[in-house]
Formats: C-alpha cells, sequence, structure tokens
C-alpha cells in the first residue's frame, strides 16, 4: 500500500494511476474526496483523466487507510488547518510534485480553498465540486441525528450506522441504484468511527469565506443545484469571491454530482484544464 508518512507521525494513504505516454511530461491531478468518503469513491474518473495525468486520489485524515490521532483523547497531534493544508504540501514534497491540478469534493473543497489561498505556486488549477464554504451550525445538526452532535454521532453509530443515516436524507446521495447504495455504505465503514469523529470535529471549526478572495489560481466551480449541504446561492456567491472562477452548474438530483453527472463533471474539468494550458 503506498502511504505517506508526515513529520508528526501521521500517514497518509493514497492511490496512483497513470497510464499517460512514458515519453511525455505530464502534470499531475490530486483529487480529495469529501467527508465519510475516501479515495476508491472515485474508481470511475480514473480511465478518464489518467490517459492524459497522472492521478492521486489521495485520503484524507482519518478516512480510508490513512492513519488518525486518538479522539477525543488528549493527544500531541495539532488537529487544525494548518496542520491538515501542511500534509497535503508534504505528500506533494515527499512525492516530487511542485505543481498540481487539485480537485477538492465537498468538504475537500474548503480545504483546497485554504490551500489555494496559502500556497498558490503549488497549484496549476483547483476545482471545487460540491464544496460549501463552512459547515453552519445547521448542517452540524442535521449530520449529527439526533446525537449531542456530529462527532457523538460518528462514535455512537459507528462508520456504518452513520452512512445508513445519511444516506436516508433527501439530497445527498439521491441515487435510486440500490447496489450502489450498498456499496457506498460498506466503502464508509471501511474508516473507523474515531478517525470520522475526529475530522468531523475538525470541519466544524473550518471556514474559508474570508480567503476566497486571496485565490489567484484559475478555479471551477462544479455547483450542484440540488444538494443538501450547499445552495446553488452559496455556489454564485463563491465564484462572485474568486476573481476569474468559472461556475458550471450541475443539474442532478443530489449532493454527489461527480457520481450522478460523471461525464458532465469530467467534461468541464477537462475543457477547463484545456483552457487555462493555452492561455
Amino acid at each position: 500500500m503506498p502511504y505517506i508518512t508526515h513529520p508528526n507521525g501521521q500517514q497518509t494513504h493514497y492511490l496512483e494511476d497513470d497510464f499517460t505516454d512514458p515519453w511525455e511530461t505530464v502534470e499531475t491531478i490530486v483529487i480529495q474526496h469529501g467527508f465519510a468518503r475516501h479515495a476508491a469513491f472515485w474508481y470511475h474518473w480514473v480511465p478518464v483523466l489518467s490517459r492524459h495525468f497522472r492521478v492521486i486520489r489521495r485520503d484524507a485524515r482519518g478516512h480510508g487507510l490513512s492513519s488518525y490521532p486518538p479522539f477525543p483523547k488528549t493527544t500531541s497531534y495539532d488537529y487544525s488547518i494548518d496542520t491538515i493544508v501542511d500534509e497535503i504540501v508534504d505528500t506533494l514534497d515527499q512525492l516530487g510534485l511542485q505543481r498540481v491540478h487539485f480537485i477538492g469534493e465537498s468538504t475537500s473543497g474548503i480545504i483546497g480553498s485554504i490551500l489555494a489561498a496559502r500556497h498558490p505556486e503549488r497549484l496549476h488549477s483547483l476545482t471545487l465540486c460540491s464544496s460549501p464554504t463552512v459547515l453552519p451550525p445547521v448542517a452540524q445538526k442535521l449530520f449529527a441525528f439526533d446525537q449531542r452532535d456530529w462527532s457523538t454521532a460518528c462514535l455512537e453509530l459507528g462508520s456504518r450506522g452513520w452512512a445508513e443515516q445519511l444516506a436516508k436524507l433527501p439530497g445527498t446521495l439521491s441515487v435510486p441504484n440500490q447496489e450502489y447504495v450498498k456499496w457506498w455504505i460498506d466503502q464508509v465503514a471501511v474508516s473507523k468511527s474515531e478517525g470520522l469523529a475526529g475530522y468531523a470535529d475538525f470541519l466544524c471549526k473550518v471556514d474559508c469565506r474570508d480567503v476566497l478572495k486571496d485565490i489567484k489560481v484559475p478555479t471551477l466551480i462544479l455547483a450542484p443545484m440540488r444538494s443538501a449541504a450547499t445552495s446553488v446561492e452559496e455556489q454564485k456567491s463563491i465564484q462572485a469571491s474568486i476573481a476569474g472562477s468559472k461556475l458550471e452548474l450541475i443539474d442532478a438530483a443530489g449532493h454527489e454530482i461527480y457520481v450522478q453527472k460523471p461525464e458532465h463533471c469530467q467534461k468541464a474539468f477537462l475543457e477547463f484544464v484545456q483552457d487555462i494550458s493555452e492561455t
């Protein structure tokens, strides 16, 4: 299994695919999933992207096969946006990647926005897919499923139980194929409940609204039209805040537009990258 071990001792798991011509010099795409998902969820993007790019799919802290600090026990790990962004930069350093195209899905778009504002020299571009700017109290309460808070819900319900509850919410999965829903829940269950709980607690404190104006890298916004986590109005506000950004509205039933309308999203991304490569 490919892992990055960071100076703080935590490990990041990633998947790598590269079916480009061996003699060509190509750019790299880093994809980071949203909450409770992990690298394997983006399997269906690999055939399209990896023929032309080196593709790195990265498990966030506490997700998939990446490690996590104890929660809620006291630990020396500084669970902050500084740490999370530094770990992404360290991942690039250890993989020998000076600049990448970063795709952040859902909550990882919040992280990606802060990464782009702080380290524009490391990004060719930023793509935000179904990404809110902050998780307000109403969203945190929604994800708590009648528990004390979101983190407690992850611990008490377990990763599988939490996924089963989320799958019932309108505007989240919204995929009629029950075999997909079963697979989705099984994959969420790969992550440990303690890892998800720690990351949920971290996400409750993250807000990228103040840094959007500082993003200078080319930015694509893949905006869901019927998401339970972000509105079209918020997506338009993100576009207005990031100078020169491009907004692509995706007409899908729920939040996971990268699953519901993958061809639309992939086409918009490839055209976006092609456009910026020609400027």
